[in-house]
């Protein structure tokens, strides 16, 4: 085996690993954040066998962080994998472009909700129940948009045509 395709199968290999983690990265995110509301234990849904932890508001809270962390992570390595690797072999989709956009606001309106947990950052009651509505909203348009996506069969990346 050559270089070339060695590095070609190994390169295969992390962006499958990469593209497991990314829909368990936002199934993490989405359990743990709608967590932080208190509909699990109001709805009885952490009395189910295995569920009670979605009940505890500080594990939620440390696992949304870590699920966040993640979701950086991985968000981070298909931005460069994009910019630097593939931008001469895949285009980015239109649906593609829709799901950057609201996972682009997702990830600003969590730094911003990070940043109001230091106490030295003062955030206006009204600035904060904006977020909250713009930070939920995203999440559940990003949700929305993924199922459609799903269902129809629709990508992120297409593979540009090459003439020779």
């Amino acid at each position: 085996m050559n270089q070339s395709s060695r590095s070609n199968a190994t390169a295969s290999f992390e962006n499958r690993i990469a593209r497991y983690f990314f829909p368990l990265s936002i199934l993490l995110m989405a359990l743990t954040g709608f967590g932080q509301m208190p509909i699990y234990k109001r709805y009885y849904m952490s009395e189910l066998p295995g569920f009670g932890w979605l009940a505890d508001f500080i594990t939620t809270r440390y696992l949304h962080y870590l699920g966040a962390a993640l979701l950086l992570a991985l968000v981070s390595y298909f931005v460069f994998d994009y910019f630097f690797l593939q931008r001469k072999n895949i285009k980015v989709t239109l649906s593609g472009y829709l799901r950057m956009a609201l996972l682009s606001g997702i990830i600003i309106t969590g730094i911003l909700f990070v940043i109001k947990n230091f106490p030295v950052h003062y955030f206006s009651p009204q600035f904060i129940i904006f977020l909250n509505l713009c930070h939920l909203g995203l999440v559940m348009a990003f949700l929305l948009v993924n199922l459609y996506c799903l269902v129809f069969k629709k990508k992120w990346t297409m593979t540009r045509l090459m003439h020779k």
